[in-house]
């Protein structure tokens, strides 16, 4: 096994599928691939793999029923691919277990730094499956719009901890161990939802830009002037609908996560 560990391909058209082998083989993974939806399962459950990519429309199951009989055994990173760029689309995908989703057509490039920006981050909860280097956590970091919004209320220091803990209010992370808690009760999320809801602490009460959470997203291989599509921005907006649902926000009117319209999202006061 190489030193990145093991990629499957799942996808029906033989082009991309040869495409896709490629892009990995050449990052230094070890690639098999599929063409159908039954055997890429199999793929993934005899081969261990670290990856995959899921074709959303193959030719016996759809990847959505993939994605869930693959997550029934595995942890795998995976990234379904789509032609589609309808929002229930994107919602499925998601809720579905995936970690990513890119349409067609993509650029090598981009799937390359995707995948490798994903493998950066743990799992919540678990190891990194591979000696990915992670970089240091900063004070703040550079999607936050500064001075944006008003103060998140008195008695309380948005992303103050102690330590390697952030906390607000009766919320609590920790990026160190991977693990959130509000009002002592652990939370299960997702790895997108844990890096989404650190940043927001981080930021300390200031805007973050839906196009900046994407990157933080992504991880940190992206520069200032990757594109950023609207399936990407929608994708965050699942992730916090999602954060607001775990953490009992009212979702007309949430007070932890709080939404500047036509900018992006903000840690607000909470409920004192």
């Amino acid at each position: 096994m190489s030193d990145l560990g093991i990629a499957v391909v799942v996808e029906d058209d033989k082009d991309v599928r040869n495409l896709l082998e490629s892009v990995f083989l050449q990052a230094g993974f070890e690639v098999h691939t599929a063409s159908d939806g039954r055997e890429g399962v199999e793929l993934v459950r005899h081969q261990h793999a670290n990856v995959v990519t899921l074709d959303v429309g193959l030719p016996d199951i759809d990847g959505y029923e993939v994605l869930r009989r693959i997550r029934q055994f595995s942890d795998a990173y995976v990234v379904m691919l789509t032609g589609r760029t309808e929002e229930p689309d994107l919602l499925t995908a998601l809720h579905s277990g995936a970690d990513d989703y890119i349409t067609k057509p993509f650029r090598p490039l981009e799937l390359r730094a995707r995948v490798a920006a994903m493998m950066r981050r743990p799992r919540h909860g678990g190891e990194q499956r591979h000696p990915v280097p992670v970089s240091p956590a900063v004070p703040a970091r550079t999607g936050a719009v500064q001075g944006a919004g008003p103060g998140v209320g008195q008695g309380s220091v948005p992303g103050a901890g102690h330590g390697d803990v952030l906390e607000h209010r009766d919320l609590r992370l920790s990026p160190r161990t991977r693990t959130a808690a509000l009002a002592g009760r652990e939370l299960d999320l997702t790895r997108s939802e844990f890096v989404l809801l650190e940043e927001l602490l981080r930021a300390g009460g200031a805007v973050c830009t839906r196009a900046a959470l994407v990157k933080v997203v992504r991880g940190d291989y992206y520069q200032d002037d990757t594109y950023i599509s609207e399936a990407d921005e929608r994708a965050v907006e699942v992730h916090i609908g999602n954060l607001r649902k775990k953490l009992h926000e009212d979702t007309h009117s949430p007070q932890l996560l709080q939404t500047v319209r036509g900018v992006g999202y903000r840690l607000g006061a909470g409920k004192v």
